[in-house]
């Protein structure tokens, strides 16, 4: 029992002692977080695709003697992003993009020698919306994360022809609306009339399929003309990097502009 008494006097006195220094933290937080509730912040992004390995952005098909590869080589996302202050440490993050995924895809017949690789774009529109959350680091500098859903949008397929046309892939795709979910985290500047200045990267993770995929080579003879084809599903999993800029809203003429529509209701 005495030892449980030291313990919580121990504990106290140091909570006693940090008190002034959270004080002042918690008032510097609120002063700079407050001015962002109700805030509506517009901003521009681009986002380079990156291809990694961890993702298995490659799918391999392979017939007989016939190989197919569809490999994401990268690409790029860009559009607007909009963010409104909930409170104090969130913010409701939304906007509308364009998305160009570049593939590559190859063929290969060890029997005929036959190789030939070519590329495509597929594009893609996105309508996200994620909960931010915002965690100072210092006078100007924040770290936020983010984690919500997409509805991504495919407006036609993709085709590519190799060589003389003895082969080439059919991309066609697996829904013409679909969701995902997605997650960022990143850091930004906040300067004090021009604007943040945003870098970070974002995780985006269909929940389907993103398209199928039908390759094809064709053997022109002698004796006989015979075709080859498979069917292979493509993943639309990807990581950006993201670079952003959001422009300076005031949040005293958004207070001052929330009162005027008030008072004309």
């Amino acid at each position: 029992m005495l030892h449980v008494l030291r313990a919580a006097h121990v504990i106290f006195g140091a909570m006693w002692m940090v008190r002034p220094v959270q004080v002042l933290i918690a008032g510097c937080f609120c002063g700079t977080v407050a001015a962002q509730v109700g805030v509506t912040t517009l901003g521009l992004q681009v986002k380079p695709v990156i291809a990694l390995d961890y993702f298995e952005p490659a799918v391999d098909a392979e017939l007989e003697h016939l190989r197919f590869r569809l490999e994401l080589q990268g690409g790029i996302a860009y559009g607007m992003s909009v963010r409104v202050g909930l409170s104090r440490m969130l913010s409701l993050e939304t906007g509308l993009g364009q998305i160009q995924r570049r593939f590559r895809f190859s063929a290969t017949n060890d029997t005929s020698g036959y190789d030939q690789s070519g590329s495509f774009r597929y594009v893609g529109y996105e309508l996200p919306m994620a909960l931010l959350v915002y965690l100072r680091l210092g006078e100007r500098t924040w770290m936020n994360t983010a984690l919500g859903a997409s509805l991504d949008f495919y407006p036609s397929d993709a085709q590519t022809i190799l060589g003389a046309g003895e082969s080439g892939v059919y991309v066609f795709r697996q829904n013409w609306a679909q969701a995902s979910v997605l997650g960022n985290i990143g850091f930004e500047y906040r300067t004090e009339r021009s604007g943040y200045f945003y870098l970070g990267a974002t995780y985006h993770r269909p929940f389907t399929d993103l398209a199928q995929a039908d390759a094809a080579w064709s053997y022109y003879g002698p004796p006989a003309v015979q075709r080859f084809g498979t069917r292979m599903a493509l993943s639309g999993t990807y990581l950006t990097i993201d670079l952003r800029y959001y422009f300076h809203e005031d949040p005293e003429k958004a207070r001052l502009r929330r009162e005027r529509q008030r008072r004309t209701r």
